[in-house]
């Protein structure tokens, strides 16, 4: 007897969620990321977009996270995912897709929005506060990485963006939703 696989839907999150909110738009999201760095002003911060996938029986899962991380004293985070219905095992893809889906978030934190979080740090600048805005990509360069090929090209998408590029294994943020998406999507079916 044939098994059939699960049929998975096309599932692409626009809104964020962390361990205590959900549905989040962009705006909740800068608004959060304003009040975490205006409660230190002082600090360093580093504000991350990075995505990971894994491929699982029938679909592929992306998890993108923002991470803004107060260098030594704590973190603020959110994810959203995208579920593809199908099984990506080409490392090119993947990477390119990953670097997408990244971007598509990076591209939101606009001049705009850069300009708004900085100008709560600039009046402690000369007391070493700083933001700097940067992609995780989950590739890196060595020799025997498989994603070396791809990466030039990669780090060249996000430094068109005007954002850092960081590969590994100075990409260390990539963790963060490696962990995510070791898990698979689970269907949830309607009760009847």
């Amino acid at each position: 007897m044939k098994t059939r696989k699960r049929q998975y839907p096309l599932i692409h999150e626009t809104t964020f969620r962390n361990t205590t909110e959900q549905n989040l738009e962009f705006c909740d999201v800068l608004d959060r990321i304003s009040r975490f760095i205006a409660s230190d002003p002082r600090a360093v911060y580093d504000i991350v977009v990075t995505t990971d996938a894994q491929t699982h029986s029938g679909h592929t899962k992306f998890v993108s996270y923002i991470v803004v991380y107060r260098a030594g004293r704590g973190a603020w985070l959110c994810s959203r995912q995208v579920i593809l219905p199908r099984e990506i095992y080409s490392v090119q893809e993947k990477l390119s897709l990953e670097t997408t889906f990244s971007q598509e978030i990076a591209s939101q934190f606009d001049y705009g929005e850069r300009d708004r979080l900085e100008d709560i740090i600039f009046p402690y600048v000369d007391q070493g506060a700083n933001i700097r805005f940067m992609v995780d990509i989950d590739g890196g360069t060595g020799a025997k990485n498989k994603t070396a090929a791809y990466i030039s090209e990669m780090v060249g998408r996000i430094e068109a963006m005007g954002l850092i590029a960081r590969v590994k294994p100075e990409s260390v943020m990539v963790s963060v939703a490696d962990r995510e998406t070791k898990k698979p999507f689970r269907l949830r079916f309607a009760s009847s």
